[in-house]
């Protein structure tokens, strides 16, 4: 029983409920209104659910008001700075950091995953090349079931661990496979001696007649964009694999649903809207007219990879990309680049004008992350399809945590009816 109780009264003769209050180890309490139609005949109404925890969780923490964002209660400013994106990921799949023999053991599980079955390269060929990486990778990721029907008895615990191990090591490979496919270029096969991270870009860039040697500094700034989107609580694409989870579904089919999620624009499409944005302001002598139009209130435009859903401080993961950002630019000598000079001019204003920083309208991890992959080389397509492969290790977690958790139910959603009431069936000739 839980200690605190909040009562419910009502203005129209129901009578007054108790319910249970929950307190979480940090953050706001929670009421549990699971018996409120059972006792009282009505539902909540929440849309987007920005007042409903639709969980219990203790894998991904987040203060928006205060900037913080924490993985099993580390400081995503410390994971970014001191680990791998691997040990990130045990981090967030087990619950503690790996001492030296685990991590050991959970890599070389992972190295010796990263290849894909063979027939799985011959399923590209039923994607035109001009389509979306976002579609192709629902589509791959979506038929791994059928590849690897070996593990995906969600009931017993050893297939959940071997999906997981597939999931996250061959993401990377259908990733880049799938950018290899679209610019008609040879498959690359992944290499055990490189990193993880290391081996992406390999996979990505490397080609069969010469050997592509990883820029130490371009993979650290890919391993810290991966460890910064490789979880983020309950947005909607998590709640998406969630939601797909609850009715038992192959775990493989839970992250394609995810990934169809993370495609809308409103979600992980924000990276490309940024690098649209740029391309329309197109000169920094054009970004004063752009700005104006931004605080015209009967204007259209807006200013993309500023502001967050969820932070209404700084996001914690804008400060880390922003020095790796720099970082890039400096070492692909891009400082002078049109396109780069004229989104640091615009960070630079946007810092320091009152009307963005009274609003608390700072760059996110999307205006930064956008810059990085532009400057990597890798197309603006893409940029949606490497959030999903740092985000599969985030929604695997969550994914696991529903299965095991007594709690949880087909996800089932009600609804405020507003439609017609019962009437009867009126035949042709008298309708009209």
């Amino acid at each position: 029983m839980p200690e605190k109780l909040a009562t419910l009264s009502f203005s129209d003769g129901t009578p007054s409920v108790d319910l249970p209050v929950f307190t979480g180890t940090v953050g706001p309490d929670v009421v549990d209104v699971r018996a409120l139609y059972s006792k009282t005949g009505k539902f909540t109404y929440d849309p987007g659910f920005m007042s409903t925890a639709s969980c219990r969780s203790s894998i991904t923490y987040i203060d928006g008001d205060q900037g913080i964002l924490q993985y099993r209660g580390y400081p995503i400013e410390q994971l970014a700075e001191h680990c791998s994106f691997l040990e990130v990921a045990y981090l967030i799949l087990n619950g503690e950091l790996p001492n030296k023999k685990q991590l050991q053991q959970f890599v070389g599980i992972i190295v010796h995953h990263t290849m894909v079955h063979e027939q799985l390269s011959r399923f590209y060929t039923g994607f035109r090349r001009d389509a979306h990486p976002m579609a192709v990778l629902c589509g791959v990721v979506g038929a791994l079931s059928a590849f690897y029907h070996d593990s995906i008895n969600i009931r017993d615990e050893r297939s959940r661990e071997i999906s997981a191990f597939r999931l996250i090591a061959k993401l990377p490979t259908i990733t880049a496979m799938t950018y290899k496919y679209s610019v008609g270029q040879p498959f690359m096969y992944p290499r055990n001696s490189l990193t993880y991270v290391e081996n992406f870009l390999h996979m990505m860039f490397g080609v069969p007649c010469e050997e592509y040697k990883p820029n130490p500094v371009l993979a650290r700034a890919m391993e810290r964009i991966l460890i910064l989107h490789a979880d983020h609580e309950q947005n909607a694409s998590t709640s998406t694999v969630r939601l797909a989870g609850s009715t038992g579904a192959n775990p493989f089919a839970c992250i394609s649903a995810g990934i169809a999620s993370l495609w809308g624009p409103a979600h992980g499409g924000a990276n490309e809207a940024v690098l649209k944005m740029l391309s329309e302001i197109d000169d920094v002598k054009n970004i004063p007219g752009f700005i104006k139009r931004v605080k015209d209130k009967d204007d259209q435009a807006m200013l993309m990879g500023f502001g967050h859903r969820v932070y209404k401080n700084y996001d914690p993961r804008a400060k880390i990309i922003q020095k790796t950002c720099h970082e890039v630019l400096e070492e692909l000598d891009l400082k002078d680049d049109k396109l780069f000079k004229l989104a640091i001019a615009l960070e630079k204003i946007a810092l320091e004008d009152e009307y963005f920083t009274k609003r608390k309208l700072y760059p996110n991890v999307d205006f930064y992350s956008g810059i990085v992959y532009k400057a990597l080389g890798i197309p603006v397509s893409m940029f949606t399809a490497i959030f999903a492969l740092a985000r599969t290790v985030g929604w695997i977690a969550q994914w696991k945590e529903l299965i095991s958790d007594t709690d949880q139910k087909i996800g089932r959603p009600r609804q405020l009816f507003e439609g017609a009431t019962r009437r009867d069936f009126v035949p042709m000739a008298s309708r009209k």
